[in-house]
């Protein structure tokens, strides 16, 4: 699951297209929980584990770090994460 986590991240980095953070936290999960009980659960420790950074580092904000959680709900909760993909995202990813 760590590893599925990674390379969402890794993605979204190489990606660098804008309004598609849901879409790659969606992703991520989905990845992730597709692997089974343990990887649901390292898909949300390190989902936890990054919003708390981000809320109490980068000053983000409650409202993102929120929606930011609901597409990891959505995403390892088995949820479609094309849900959150914006238009024009290469196909790629």
């Amino acid at each position: 699951g760590a590893w599925d986590m990674f390379k969402a991240y890794r993605d979204m980095r190489e990606a660098n297209y804008k309004g598609a953070d849901k879409y790659f936290h969606a992703r991520g999960n989905y990845d992730a929980a597709q692997r089974g009980p343990g990887g649901a659960w390292a898909a949300k420790v390190i989902s936890d584990a990054r919003e708390k950074w981000q809320s109490d580092v980068s000053g983000r904000g409650a409202e993102d770090t929120r929606a930011d959680q609901e597409a990891n709900a959505w995403g390892r909760n088995g949820g479609d994460p094309n849900r959150y993909r914006p238009a024009g995202l290469p196909t790629k990813y």
